[in-house]
């Protein structure tokens, strides 16, 4: 049977930095979704697990055909499609022996695999990739295609163990459903790092990758998070029961020191007014001190114990910290026009002969009023990003106008690339808001759980999700405050914490929202107003809440 099984697995970096320490896992058939916070070691573990990586201590034992699709997918633009799929040279056999030359090499390339064309083109229909020939280059596929690619080769090598590294990330809707769908026909020992909650929805159990160790959770997404709920309901009783013992031996111990303190006056002044022999008085005073040095030692060692139990307590509670803040000054009147495409359509300016081309089917018309948040989706390459670098000023359609009622515009690019790397949380904040002072910027940065020196270290040194939480407050706290917000795929690349914490923020924005995304769930839980779809034939059209993938075609004009 198909196992993954690791043993004190254990890996630093070259550097010294310790990303596994000690780690034991064990998992068998079924599909099992690796989370945990961005810098955790997910990736890591998946590339050692595949053996792209060694142990610096420990073991890990797969068995069974092991494919691995990373993250990012290394394909040439050049390579053929049938390259990729492993096929090449069993394709060329088959062409060699069907113009009837036979020969024994032929033959041993082919060995079971006559079949090879046909178990190809199915496995890639069933992934939606049906148009993509076995002739064509890597260079003519889409972002998302070429992910779908790099899943067909693996299937086709008919793996017992199957690792995937956020494999929908560059997906759009409907590839998406594709890969649930062959995620869910997978019988093997299926493990996928991902923060995709439609895709961990799905899984048997969920591994949770912190601190260096794992704990496996039966059931999926939802069944861990109540887990989780109930662990940290539990642990918080914990906590308060082990502060309110804390305070009682606190107590305990200064009523004693005063007790003790009343003794020693007491003996002193009988001392003084010598009522006992000398030789009684002192043996007196050394019971009493031997007595109040052990009642002291006695209290002090109930506090620390108590002590020792508050900390134990407090640190099975999660340090996942949420953002609570307050925007009022991003409220845009529900009259306020914010925003009017007339008629868009065209390549950007700079596209040299192109310029006058069309880049979509209908003319893209748009009206924005008041505080509307509209979720933008659509297929990869679809024209999302277009659309929104248009709105912020980054292109110019070469037909239409682009009209913006309110000051401040904000975008959110999908490579989260605003901050200069270089230069200090604290100033590339200030950069987007110059008439701040030094103290409001930090008052208001500690509300993103920004605070201290951690505030003076340049961005490019922050963790993952410190650097994505610096993001957010110079979006949020830029002047003019930000009354248009639009974010492109904004949950890319990020862990369920940060996914959360995003959501939170813009919980308390006020202004309007545009936020072009794949992440359903995600969208849904944002209170999006209106759902619109993008794509080269036609253009902008509305679709239903009920059924956000699917555009209503039927409208030639959306109502807006």
């Amino acid at each position: 049977m198909a196992s993954i099984a690791c043993n004190d697995l254990t890996f630093t970096w070259p550097d010294g930095t310790a990303v596994l320490d000690g780690l034991d896992l064990s998992l068998g058939p079924g599909r099992t979704g690796l989370i945990g916070v961005n810098g955790a070691g997910k990736s890591t573990l998946l590339k050692l697990i595949a053996g792209h990586l060694r142990p610096t201590r420990g073991a890990v034992q797969t068995d069974g055909v092991v494919a691995y699709l990373p993250q990012h997918i290394p394909l040439r633009a050049g390579r053929a499609i049938d390259d990729v799929l492993g096929i090449a040279a069993v394709r060329a056999a088959l062409a060699e022996v069907t113009s009837g030359s036979v020969t024994e090499p032929a033959l041993a390339t082919i060995g079971e695999d006559w079949d090879i064309e046909e178990r190809s083109r199915a496995t890639l229909d069933r992934l939606g990739l049906d148009h993509v020939g076995l002739d064509r280059t890597v260079g003519s596929l889409s972002g998302g295609e070429s992910v779908l690619l790099g899943l067909a080769a693996l299937f086709l090598r008919r793996p017992d163990v199957l690792l995937l590294d956020e494999p929908t990330n560059n997906l759009d809707v409907a590839r998406r459903q594709r890969l649930y769908d062959a995620v869910m026909a997978y019988r093997g020992v299926l493990l996928t790092v991902s923060h995709d909650r439609a895709l961990l929805e799905r899984m048997d159990r969920i591994a949770d990758l912190r601190d260096g160790d794992v704990r496996v959770h039966g059931g999926n997404l939802s069944a861990y998070e109540e887990a989780v709920a109930t662990e940290q309901a539990a642990a918080e009783r914990m906590v308060r029961a082990a502060e309110a013992d804390v305070g009682r031996q606190r107590r305990e111990l200064i009523a004693a020191r005063i007790k003790l303190d009343r003794r020693q006056r007491k003996g002193r002044k009988q001392a003084a007014e010598h009522r006992f022999p000398k030789v009684v008085a002192q043996e007196r005073k050394r019971q009493a001190q031997v007595s109040a040095g052990k009642l002291r030692d006695l209290h002090v060692d109930r506090v620390d114990s108590a002590e020792a139990r508050l900390e134990e307590a407090a640190e099975a509670l999660r340090r996942d910290d949420e953002i609570r803040i307050d925007l009022p000054d991003t409220h845009v009147p529900s009259r306020r026009r914010v925003l009017v495409c007339d008629a868009v359509n065209g390549a950007p300016s700079g596209a040299g002969a192109h310029r006058a081309a069309r880049l979509w089917g209908r003319d893209i018309a748009l009206a924005l009023r008041g505080p509307e948040r509209v979720a933008l989706l659509g297929p990869n390459g679809g024209g999302k990003t277009t659309l929104l670098r248009m709105v912020a000023g980054h292109l110019t359609p070469s037909h239409g106008s682009v009209t913006l009622g309110v000051e401040g515009v904000r975008y959110l690019p999908q490579r989260l690339d605003l901050l200069d790397e270089d230069r200090s949380v604290l100033d590339n904040v200030a950069r987007f808001a110059p008439s701040a002072t030094g103290n409001q910027l930090r008052r208001r940065l500690a509300r993103f759980h920004l605070r201290g020196g951690r505030v003076e270290l340049p961005a490019g040194t922050l963790s993952g999700g410190e650097r994505f939480r610096a993001l957010l407050a110079a979006l949020l706290l830029a002047q003019p405050a930000p009354q248009l917000l639009m974010l492109d795929e904004p949950t890319n690349n990020l862990d369920i914490a940060s996914v959360r914490q995003l959501r939170q923020a813009l919980d308390a924005y006020r202004g309007a929202l545009i936020v072009a995304g794949h992440d359903l769930p995600f969208l849904q839980a944002l209170g999006i107003t209106r759902w619109l779809h993008i794509d080269r034939e036609h253009g902008l059209t509305e679709t239903e809440p009920s059924d956000p993938a699917t555009p209503a075609l039927e409208r030639s004009h959306p109502s807006l």
